[in-house]
């Protein structure tokens, strides 16, 4: 599903050369669950964005689904992130302007849904989650925890190939976050939906059939 070879990413801080990624190769199979982990700063994120596309490397070769993403241009990318891609970041990005409900039915949209359906898929989706209630509020009228698992039904409503998740639980309660965790077990496991977390935490790692280690911008 993606392979990364040799892929580095430098920024310019301060008029000098820094290295967050370094020589990154890697290899990931469609139904994985990958779990990357490593110290504040050995370019996790990065990594995620670069794999996500929101993001590009400083050099290397990056393919997806078959495509040479390093060769596209960028509307060709954002179609292929938005088919099939969902990201749940840790700073959950909601638009201030949309209620929950138009949050969460925005990818659906951007799929050319009829309105019917993204009205049925939508529905579902709050009740899965338990926020029909607060369809209408806006992301300031939600408390941290509320607002991430609105993110996180956003990321999945229009049922994506690959998650992506940056921290997923680094915001809910301990309840919340479990059942973060096993909803996303579920969909690898009865959905083979591909999954790849950035986490500090060793007990979400551990849902991840694999654990990639990143040590100042390389794999260790």
């Amino acid at each position: 599903m993606i392979e990364l070879k040799n892929i580095s990413k430098a920024v310019n801080v301060g008029g000098a050369k820094t290295l967050i990624l370094n020589g990154i190769n890697l290899d990931i199979d469609e139904g994985e669950f990958v779990s990357i982990m490593g110290p504040s700063g050995s370019g996790k994120s990065t990594l995620l964005n670069i794999l996500g596309m929101l993001d590009e490397p400083s050099e290397g070769y990056h393919y997806f689904m078959g495509e040479a993403v390093h060769n596209l241009k960028e509307k060709h990318r954002s179609q292929l992130y938005k088919q099939y891609i969902g990201f749940v970041f840790q700073a959950y990005h909601l638009i201030d302007e949309l209620t929950v409900y138009e949050n969460i039915e925005t990818p659906l949209i951007y799929q050319n849904m009829k309105t019917a359906e993204r009205k049925a898929v939508v529905a579902d989706i709050l009740d899965r989650f338990n926020i029909v209630g607060k369809k209408d509020l806006f992301p300031t009228q939600l408390s941290g925890g509320q607002q991430q698992l609105v993110g996180i039904a956003r990321a999945l409503v229009a049922k994506p190939k690959l998650i992506l998740a940056d921290e997923p639980t680094g915001n809910l309660n301990s309840k919340q976050g479990i059942e973060i965790m096993e909803l996303f077990k579920k969909l690898n496991e009865e959905d083979k939906v591909t999954i790849i977390q950035v986490t500090h935490s060793e007990k979400n790692a551990e849902y991840g059939s694999r654990i990639i280690n990143l040590l100042d911008g390389k794999v260790a």
